[in-house]
């Protein structure tokens, strides 16, 4: 009997350590590779009228002034990921600024971190004001531009829900040397016009329901005379900025990281405008399983109305909305408030 209540015992022990094991962050692999980088890093309160928004910021080991990113986090916070891919663009020599856009609305005022689960993260993100979102990127950017070792070069990146983001505040702030939208929707038509930035489009072949909305995006940018660069990879799926530098990412979704990444840096190296592609086009990334091979990524011009139907998978926008995206260039009712904060808060459905 006592024999059995010691299995019993060491049984429950080992349940407990898998639930607990399980219970840990899906993200480990990405707090260890954070965990390990030399760069400084730093959480900064940034106030702005009675709002104090806590920023994730990380310095490039360089020896003069950089330019400024403000990266936007994925509908999943200000994760160990997202803190993670901070650092990566900071190794390539950039000040990047991270605001947690859940600052103040977690359990007791925190923001990310003070979430009990990935769902309650999600719910929270997507009800998140338009118009205090904006307001925290400004006071993101401008906290940025007025570091000291700042060379007032600014730039804007976002992921997933933080893509749509990306592409909106593009609409609103007129100091952007870039944006760059990573799998997001764009915001709507008559939007478009106040763009004074080069946008450049990082999409999934595998996510129609985000790359479905391109074909609009590429004509209405193109109407409005505005620079837009999309690219699509083909066989990657949505987040693959993400999935594919997880331990178990397929071959397409690595791929796509990596030739993601390098697009984007090598954009920010040259000055980004120089390096729009050119209206009405859509690169479609051919992912290959030989990542050494010079003839890994092809690149081919597409015709935008080859691109499938979206289908209802995932968070960024209902199904009405994307309609309306679908067809905005030929029926769109939206019209815009005088304000840009008031766009930015017309925006709002297309975020989520």
């Amino acid at each position: 009997m006592r024999r059995q209540s010691k299995s019993l015992a060491a049984f429950a022990a080992v349940v407990f350590a898998l639930t607990a094991t399980a219970s840990l962050s899906a993200q480990d692999w990405a707090k260890a590779m954070l965990d390990k980088s030399p760069r400084h890093r730093e959480y900064v309160p940034i106030k702005h009228g009675d709002r104090t928004v806590t920023a994730f910021v990380v310095y490039p080991e360089v020896s003069h002034k950089a330019p400024v990113i403000v990266m936007i986090h994925e509908i999943f916070g200000l994760s160990d990921w997202a803190k993670e891919m901070a650092d990566e663009l900071a190794a390539q020599g950039y000040i990047v600024v991270a605001p947690d856009l859940l600052s103040g609305a977690g359990p007791n005022g925190g923001g990310t971190d003070a979430f009990s689960g990935q769902d309650q993260v999600t719910k929270a993100v997507s009800g998140l004001n338009a118009d205090q979102v904006t307001a925290d990127l400004d006071a993101a950017a401008d906290y940025g531009k007025k570091l000291p070792s700042a060379n007032g070069k600014l730039y804007v990146a976002g992921f997933c829900w933080g893509g749509g983001k990306s592409f909106a505040y593009a609409t609103h702030r007129s100091d952007l040397s870039a944006a760059f939208v990573f799998y997001g929707p764009p915001p709507p038509d008559d939007a478009l016009k106040a763009i004074t930035a080069p946008v450049y489009g990082f999409y999934a072949g595998n996510d129609a329901r985000i790359s479905a909305t391109v074909p609009a995006a590429t004509e209405a940018m193109k109407a409005a005379g505005k620079k837009y660069d999309p690219v699509i990879y083909e066989g990657a799926g949505h987040g693959f900025m993400r999935a594919g530098q997880q331990p178990d990412a397929t071959d397409a979704n690595k791929k796509a990281w990596e030739e993601g990444f390098k697009k984007m840096t090598g954009i920010l190296s040259a000055g980004s405008a120089s390096l729009a592609g050119p209206h009405g086009t859509t690169t479609v990334a051919k992912a290959t399983h030989n990542a050494k091979s010079s003839a890994a990524l092809k690149t081919v011009s597409v015709k935008m109305s080859k691109i499938s139907a979206p289908a209802m998978d995932c968070h960024d926008m209902s199904a009405e909305t994307k309609t309306e995206t679908a067809n905005s260039s030929k029926t769109s009712t939206t019209k815009t408030t005088a304000s840009k904060t008031g766009t930015m808060g017309d925006m709002a459905a297309m975020q989520m």
